[in-house]
């Protein structure tokens, strides 16, 4: 459906990943999967932090939320994304498009954030183990959270305020299988300059400057680690935070792709935001579950309470 050039577009089509039949098919079968694996994986990960009482730490409190961002952000766009493929016409409503932007950007955004605080969290627990308890308080972690969670949402407003601040007159094809800022610019009816500085500079607010930190803060936990005499503490040290860099790179790799460079949104780019959107949020609990001791720990105690003859088969 397009629009003439003097009504103000009211729906948009989502022109998808593709249009081939059979394709579809296996997209729906493979995004399925995915989706149900980030939800049981998310969930289970938040189960075993909250049951465990060897996981209240900080560390495990940001995962809880970053866990929590990620449920969120996967659910705000593959189930629409699994109803489309499974229809002929893919079509969202511009209020129910614009929820679409406002939700991916709070969730991201939030992301975002906490992976920095997360290092920095590390970063204290590594090289100030001492200070650490006085340093990380409880009351420092919810309002590090809540800080990640109220930048996520400053962001979102702003990029969804300039995206759909302007007029979107023409065709309605957004070349994507959710509503995301950088393809819906090109379908404008008006110059973008405004509006794209604008992104760029919240993906400098939301994208770099938490890289910046995360750099910073791995810089001085690897300064740390190499003067330390023991090789358990070495071990010990990069095993904490190897899940966590792994996270990292997917992550803001990705992100940064599309949002640092919103002008020259490709076809490749639209498989850049399949991987950010649906696989990180999948891989997360599965990162940080299986590198880490503490989880898998908890795991078996919570197998063999509720399944101890299953459990003691299988150990």
């Amino acid at each position: 459906m397009r629009q003439t050039n003097q009504t103000q577009v009211t729906e948009f089509l989502l022109l998808g990943l593709s249009d081939d039949q059979r394709t579809q098919e296996l997209l729906f079968t493979l995004f399925l999967g995915v989706y149900l694996a980030t939800v049981l994986g998310n969930l289970l990960l938040m189960f075993l932090i909250q049951a465990d009482s060897r996981l209240h730490t900080p560390m495990y409190f940001f995962l809880c939320n970053l866990s929590l961002a990620d449920l969120c952000f996967s659910t705000n766009i593959v189930p629409q994304a699994l109803a489309h493929l499974l229809s002929r016409r893919k079509v969202i409503s511009f209020t129910r498009c614009a929820a679409q932007l406002l939700l991916f950007l709070i969730f991201g955004g939030t992301q975002c954030a906490l992976l920095a605080v997360m290092a920095c969290d590390r970063q204290v627990a590594i090289c100030n183990p001492l200070h650490y308890p006085s340093t990380m308080t409880w009351r420092v972690c919810i309002q590090l959270a809540a800080g990640s969670w109220a930048s996520g949402i400053l962001v979102s407003v702003v990029d969804t305020t300039f995206t759909l601040r302007l007029p979107y007159q023409g065709s309605n094809n957004i070349a994507h299988f959710f509503c995301e800022a950088p393809a819906m610019l090109i379908l404008a009816s008006t110059d973008t300059h405004t509006s794209e500085m604008v992104i760029f500079l919240m993906g400098i607010v939301i994208l770099l400057i938490p890289v910046s930190l995360i750099l910073v803060s791995y810089g001085r936990i690897i300064v740390t680690v190499v003067r330390m005499r023991s090789t358990e503490g070495k071990l010990k040290a990069f095993s904490t935070c190897g899940s966590h860099l792994v996270v990292v790179n997917l992550f803001y790799g990705s992100g940064i792709v599309t949002y640092m460079t919103p002008k020259s949104y490709k076809e490749q780019e639209k498989l850049v935001s399949v991987f950010y959107a649906m696989v990180t949020p999948m891989l997360n609990p599965l990162i940080y579950s299986l590198r880490n001791k503490d989880v898998k720990g908890a795991l078996r105690k919570v197998a063999t309470r509720n399944f101890p003859c299953r459990f003691e088969v299988f150990h």
